[in-house]
């Protein structure tokens, strides 16, 4: 069975329940399985910190400022380093935390893509937020050092080089992207093919979100990442990173 290489709940129950491929009572398990997996990391994912935080505390939502990201960028744009800090750590959080339900819960590695999935889908549209969401960038990023740290080693690095290259993070973002799932298929393909499918899923609704700055990048108005302090007042880095 494919991705079942540790335990977890689905297999245990197969074989404490003595089910047989091929059955009705197999066959609903592992739909009911994939189910919850897939709606539990859909609803992690539209939690929204970005939302809740600059409501909950600062009484204005985040996307009625700046570039109407409910992202890291936007958050630090908007309300400072400790807002952005908060909204990234919890949207790494929950990305984790999805990925390891669905690991442990359905299958194994191909529970964990499918959480991984949902889990970035409900990231970008969340149901919860009017599913006006962020750029799943970030915790795309969780899903991938989950799966295999060495598929995450190396497309860290093309996008550490590309940024600084560049100093554009949208282009780094989805260059690593479109990478990941020939990386990943490098790395593990061999042990769980799902994964890969779930990987190039992600990466479709990932690009997808980026297309307003793969439009600026073509027609040259994207703005680059700036590494000094102090930016001209009023400057807009809208896409320049991606949460």
């Amino acid at each position: 069975m494919p991705g079942v290489n540790v335990w977890n709940l689905t297999q245990y129950l197969i074989l404490r329940w003595n089910l047989t491929s091929g059955t009705f009572a197999y066959a609903a398990l592992l739909v009911g399985a994939a189910l919850l997996t897939a709606v539990a990391a859909y609803l992690l994912g539209s939690i929204n910190p970005a939302v809740l935080i600059s409501k909950g505390i600062y009484k204005q939502d985040v996307r009625t400022l700046g570039s109407g990201n409910a992202g890291t960028t936007n958050m630090l744009r908007a309300f400072g380093k400790k807002a952005a800090a908060a909204t990234l750590i919890l949207d790494l959080s929950k990305a984790a935390i999805a990925y390891w339900l669905g690991f442990f819960l359905f299958l194994g590695m191909t529970g964990g893509a499918v959480a991984g999935f949902f889990v970035v889908l409900g990231h970008i549209f969340p149901v919860f937020a009017k599913f006006r969401g962020g750029k799943g960038v970030a915790c795309l990023a969780v899903v991938v050092l989950c799966q295999s740290p060495l598929t995450f080693a190396v497309l860290f690095g093309i996008w550490l080089v590309i940024v600084l290259g560049t100093r554009y993070v949208s282009l780094g973002s989805v260059m690593a992207a479109l990478l990941y799932p020939l990386i990943l298929r490098a790395f593990i393909g061999a042990l769980d093919g799902g994964s890969v499918a779930f990987a190039i899923a992600s990466v479709v609704f990932v690009v997808y979100r980026h297309k307003d700055n793969l439009k600026r990048l073509y027609a040259g108005k994207e703005n680059k990442l700036q590494f000094s302090k102090k930016k001209p007042k009023g400057e807009d880095d809208d896409g320049n990173r991606s949460a």
